[in-house]
């Protein structure tokens, strides 16, 4: 089953800031998430930012799953997506 994806609009927000070589990687691998993505998800520790993160690279893609859909919450590198 494939799952769709929307963005919140601080997500949009997030990825707006990339670099076009890094948004191009993070599209191609939320194309193939889609597909499975509790085979590539990670459980988040603290649940306050989401439910799930993917990682890709550097960056990390904190979202959630409502029933057919993952919603992209954060979009970040590694070193400041976890600050509050």
């Amino acid at each position: 089953m494939k799952y769709k994806i929307a963005f919140t609009r601080r997500a949009i927000k997030d990825i707006s800031s990339l670099e076009p070589e890094v948004k191009d990687r993070i599209a191609e691998a939320l194309t193939k998430y889609s597909e499975d993505p509790s085979g590539y998800a990670k459980k988040m520790v603290d649940p306050s930012l989401g439910t799930y993160r993917f990682r890709i690279g550097d960056y990390r893609i904190i979202f959630d799953i409502e029933d057919e859909e993952i919603v992209i919450l954060r979009v970040g590198h590694r070193r400041e997506i976890y600050r509050k």
